[in-house]
C-alpha cells in the first residue's frame, strides 16, 4: 500500500503486533486516566491502539487525517499524542510542526518509513520519540509511560537552581537563560537538564539514550538530532556553540566557561 507522498507503506497485517497471551504490562499509575490522541489514517491500526490503550485506562480519542486533528486541538488538550508522519492532507510532519507552536505536548511519532533519515524528520519537527511500523502495542505503552511520567514528574520539593545563565525550576519544569524562558519540548528539557546536572563530563551519545530516554539501545542519531535543536534555542549562534560543545568521537560536553558574558 502506498502512502499519500507515494512511499511504499508496510501491509495493514504487520503493522502492529498484538500481545502474546495475558502477558500485557500492568496499567502504571502516572498513566492511568492520561488523555491521548492518535492520529492515524489505517483505521485497523487506529482502532487496535486505541482498544489497547483504553484496557490500560487511558482516554483515548481518535482521527483519521491531520486536518480533523488540528482542528480538535483547538479544544482538546491531550496529555500525548501518538502521529502518524504520513497521512492524508495535513501530513504529520506539518501537525507536529503546528503543535509546537504553541505546546510541548509529548509527542510520538509512528513511521513505516525505514530510512534513518526519514524518522529524523519526525524528530527535527520537535516529536519526542518515534516507533517504526510495524511495532509492539507493549513498547508503545512502554514508550508512552516513559514520556508521561518525565512529564508529570514534577516535585514540589525540588527548589530552583543556577549553572552559570541558566536558571532551573524542577516544578515549573521551565529553564530561563538571563531571565528569559527557553521554550522547550518535554524531551528537551530533559536533555538539557540531565547536561546542566553534569557540567564539564563527556558524555557518550550511548550514556544520554540511557539516562534521558531511557533505552539501553537505540540510534545514536537521535541524539544528535536533539541537540541541533537544543543549540538552536540556547545558544547566540548554534554555528559556533559556546555552551554545548561536540568532543568529535566521544560525545558532547556542556559547559559555562566558554560562554561568560555571551
Amino acid at each position: 500500500m502506498d502512502g499519500a507522498d507515494g512511499t511504499r507503506r508496510t501491509p495493514q497485517r504487520t503493522l502492529v503486533s498484538r500481545p502474546a497471551g495475558t502477558g500485557s504490562p500492568r496499567p502504571d499509575d502516572v498513566g492511568r486516566g492520561a488523555r491521548v490522541m492518535i492520529v492515524e489514517d489505517d483505521p485497523t491500526v487506529r482502532q487496535v491502539v486505541a482498544d489497547y490503550l483504553r484496557v490500560h485506562g487511558y482516554a483515548v480519542s481518535q482521527f483519521g487525517d491531520g486536518a480533523a486533528a488540528s482542528r480538535a486541538l483547538q479544544d482538546i488538550v491531550p496529555d500525548l499524542v501518538i502521529l502518524d508522519r504520513v497521512l492524508p492532507g495535513v501530513s504529520g510532519d506539518e501537525l507536529c510542526a503546528q503543535v509546537r507552536t504553541n505546546s510541548q505536548v509529548p509527542i510520538i511519532m509512528l513511521t513505516a518509513l525505514d530510512s534513518v533519515g526519514a524518522r529524523i524528520g519526525g524528530l527535527e519537527r520537535g516529536a519526542d520519540d518515534y516507533i517504526a511500523k510495524p511495532f509492539a502495542l507493549r513498547e508503545l505503552l512502554l514508550r508512552m509511560v516513559a514520556l508521561l511520567r518525565r512529564s508529570r514528574g514534577v516535585s514540589a520539593s525540588l527548589s530552583p537552581f543556577q549553572v552559570g545563565p541558566f536558571r532551573i525550576d524542577p516544578t515549573l519544569r521551565s529553564i530561563a537563560r538571563d531571565g528569559r524562558e527557553i521554550v522547550l519540548t518535554g524531551r528537551e528539557y530533559e536533555l538539557f537538564t540531565f547536561l546542566l546536572k553534569n557540567p564539564e563530563r563527556v558524555l557518550s551519545r550511548t550514556e544520554i539514550l540511557h539516562e534521558v530516554w531511557g533505552w539501553n539501545f537505540g540510534e545514536a542519531s537521535t541524539v544528535t538530532v536533539h541537540v541541533r535543536r537544543l543549540r538552536q534555542k540556547i545558544e547566540r549562534d548554534p554555528g559556533e556553540p559556546r555552551f554545548l560543545l561536540t568532543e568529535w568521537g566521544a560525545g558532547y560536553r556542556f559547559t559555562v566557561k566558554g560562554g561568560a558574558g555571551c
